[in-house]
């Protein structure tokens, strides 16, 4: 009968027949060797595999602009400019702004070169952008018949600009990233014009230029200072409410009045004459 028909596992009746033959004089340490002896453990092949692979090579990762880049090359533009039109020519070469890529025109400014009122908005619209120049449009014309009242004209004491030049699509209020990019040029035309009066129409123009988060009803017709660190001397600034807003809210116009007046004051104080133009 066999090991296992007897029930007894194959292992017990190795060890029981070599027990008999040894009982029986017969040498069988080499076969117990065998039987008993592990045979050697093998190196696992997977390691064996991995380095003989050659290395991987790593990754070249592209790098990434600096948010900062736009705003540089802007700034170096800008002091490169020695007059108001070389500062045109470097924010026509501008790249640095992506709502250039939408518009059809870099509206700069319109004006007088050297005179003694700026006048900052915020960014051109749609007929701003077909024109190239800044309030061409109903607000635009609003402006000045305004601005006449007091005597003032682009076409004679006055220059007009924005704090954006290329108009955001649909009319959107422009970014952060769009109001910065542009920023190092605004700071430049205002050091180069050195007007005597700086006139910001409403809160857009007013927080970018002053960096003050008061309400436009709060900053209007007051008497201000834009004095950024590195200017030569503090400039005059007033706030009036945008053209825009009077179209929208008619019965606003009793207080740009008020500010027109308040600017006709202080601009007779600072000696500028403007009877010539009313």
């Amino acid at each position: 009968m066999r090991a296992m028909d007897a029930g007894i596992a194959p292992t017990d009746a190795a060890r029981a027949l070599l027990a008999f033959w040894r009982a029986a004089g017969v040498d069988m340490d080499e076969a117990e060797a065998i039987f008993t002896g592990s045979a050697p453990a093998r190196a696992p092949s997977a390691p064996v595999r991995e380095a003989l692979r050659p290395p991987a090579a790593p990754r070249l990762k592209r790098p990434t602009p600096s948010p900062d880049a736009p705003v540089e090359t802007a700034r170096a533009l800008a002091a490169a400019a020695k007059t108001i039109p070389e500062l045109q020519a470097a924010v026509e070469k501008f790249d640095g702004c992506a709502l250039k890529a939408t518009a059809r025109n870099t509206a700069f400014s319109d004006g007088i070169v050297g005179a003694p009122v700026l006048l900052l908005g915020e960014a051109p619209g749609k007929d701003e952008d077909e024109q190239g120049k800044p309030f061409v449009g109903r607000s635009g014309q609003l402006l000045d018949r305004m601005l006449a009242q007091i005597g003032l004209s682009r076409q004679s004491n006055l220059l007009i600009s924005n704090t954006i030049y290329w108009r955001p699509p649909g009319n959107r209020d422009p970014t952060q990233g769009e109001i910065v990019a542009c920023f190092p040029f605004v700071e430049r035309l205002i050091e180069l014009s050195q007007p005597k009066l700086l006139l910001l129409t409403g809160k857009a123009a007013a927080h970018t230029v002053l960096k003050r988060e008061d309400g436009v009803m709060k900053l209007r017709g007051r008497r201000l200072l834009y004095n950024p660190e590195g200017l030569p001397a503090p400039v005059n600034a007033m706030v009036m409410l945008h053209p825009a807003y009077l179209l929208r809210q008619p019965q606003q116009k009793r207080l740009a009045w008020m500010d027109l007046l308040a600017a006709e004051t202080w601009l007779k104080e600072l000696g500028v004459d403007l009877s010539a133009h009313s």
